[in-house]
């Protein structure tokens, strides 16, 4: 294969494109980083040339078709300072998360352009993660992409292992609760085409805080993007977590992300995606109930407009006994667009007195968009209570019918049918910002021609 070839096949070579052997040693020479870090990321590094790339034959990828994607035309960001003109696309939304939230932190291509105010943050940490390897190395080591599903799940995975840039880290000690939210923002601005952000949430005994994350695009042209992310939560024993993960990419992002949250004993979170952007997004989002009592709530809104894909792949993993998960996406489509969601609850054997559902529900605005709804189950216990459902529909003619004959328009009437149909999953999120954000958001791509 040579360098520029589109990658539909095993990057088996040693120069595949802009994430090549020579890019990768090129890329480890301008990081200032520890000796364990250097190793795992060769180690993800050979992972990653030996897997081979994602294709319609693999299960987990027959609905979603990556073959548009040319991996060669991209490479590691080039970290340098936000150009001015960036720091000025991106100041609106970093106003308007700075509006809401107590403080935060924010990157622009993959650079750190804004620290969190430390009197703000009641005692928790919140940092770039090149900063926090310095500050709290062995933190980092114990927790940073320990778990080879985090690692070796499929080749971009193990892109992202490797080549992770511009990463955030919120710590939060035992027994501080932090009582105001804090935000992270990740920005792709102006020639920005590249982000491989890694979030490391940590809350120790008894800990309680609430991060909002979101990633966009602003003010950039119309050239392709990549984006291949990492998320890992851990909620220790009787910790508390909200945490919100917003996507709003620009429509030719490529957006990849494996997502994975560890809840311990008696912990709680809450946890809510908000998929609206990209040209073409796959998802992986895990929870592990790793502790008896543990528990979570996970909210999904996602709208789809254009030639949009969306494929989020969700999995609630009971592996201690008595622990509840609580699951409900809902799903708007409209023109060419389709939505792919996969769920699954998995209960190991000694997972017993588990309660779990999940249910997904669509609805289709366009004669040629497309919802694929697959809940799952699979229970090696036998004391517990699973139950799964999934509906895909269209707006009701009646429904639009009845409100004309009082005087309401047809685009009015629709708009407001979406709003009801979203309003049960809106109820379910507690910060009003992150409600509000997310139905204008809703309403701006249903207003769309």
């Amino acid at each position: 294969m040579s360098s520029a070839t589109t990658i539909n096949a095993p990057p088996n070579s040693a120069s595949v494109g802009g994430f090549s052997e020579t890019a990768f040693e090129a890329f480890l020479a301008t990081r200032d980083e520890p000796a364990w870090l250097i190793e795992r990321r060769r180690q993800a590094f050979a992972k990653f040339q030996a897997t081979p790339w994602p294709t319609a034959r693999d299960e987990e990828w027959r609905r979603t078709d990556i073959r548009g994607l040319k991996l060669d035309t991209f490479g590691p960001p080039i970290l340098s300072e936000p150009s001015p003109a960036d720091r000025v696309a991106a100041a609106p939304t970093i106003d308007a998360l700075a509006a809401h939230y107590a403080t935060g932190i924010a990157h622009i291509n993959a650079s750190l352009s804004q620290k969190a105010d430390a009197s703000k943050l009641g005692g928790a940490v919140l940092l770039d993660l090149a900063s926090a390897i310095k500050l709290h190395p062995e933190l980092i080591k114990k927790h940073l992409l320990t778990d080879p599903a985090t690692v070796e799940a499929d080749a971009l995975s193990a892109l992202h292992a490797a080549f992770w840039t511009g990463g955030t880290l919120l710590y939060v000690p035992k027994g501080v609760k932090v009582e105001a939210p804090l935000y992270s923002l990740i920005c792709l601005a102006g020639q920005g085409h590249v982000d491989l952000d890694h979030t490391l949430v940590i809350l120790d005994e008894g800990a309680e805080a609430t991060l909002v994350r979101e990633s966009t695009s602003r003010g950039r042209d119309d050239s392709p993007a990549f984006h291949a992310g990492g998320i890992e939560l851990f909620v220790g024993a009787g910790a508390k977590l909200q945490f919100v993960n917003i996507q709003n990419w620009d429509e030719q992002t490529w957006h990849f992300s494996r997502e994975r949250a560890y809840v311990s004993q008696n912990a709680e979170i809450q946890w809510t995606v908000g998929g609206l952007g990209s040209r073409l997004a796959k998802v992986n989002q895990d929870v592990a109930l790793m502790g008896e009592k543990a528990n979570a709530q996970v909210n999904g809104v996602l709208f789809t407009t254009g030639k949009q894909h969306l494929a989020y792949f969700t999995r609630q993993d009971h592996i201690a006994p008595h622990t509840t998960s609580d699951l409900l996406y809902k799903g708007g489509l409209k023109d060419r667009s389709r939505i792919v969601w996969k769920g699954m609850i998995k209960v190991e054997k000694d997972a017993q007195r588990t309660n779990a559902y999940q249910k997904d529900d669509n609805l289709v605005l366009s004669n040629q968009a497309r919802a694929d709804s697959i809940p799952g189950l699979e229970i090696e216990a036998n004391d517990v209570r699973c139950t799964h459902g999934a509906t895909a529909g269209r707006v009701d003619e009646e429904m639009i019918f009845y409100a004309q004959a009082r005087g309401v328009d047809r685009a009015t009437a629709i708009r407001l049918i979406v709003e009801g149909f979203f309003a049960n999953v809106y109820d379910r999120i507690t910060l009003e910002p992150v409600r509000e954000t997310l139905r204008l958001a809703v309403a701006d791509k249903l207003g769309r021609r």
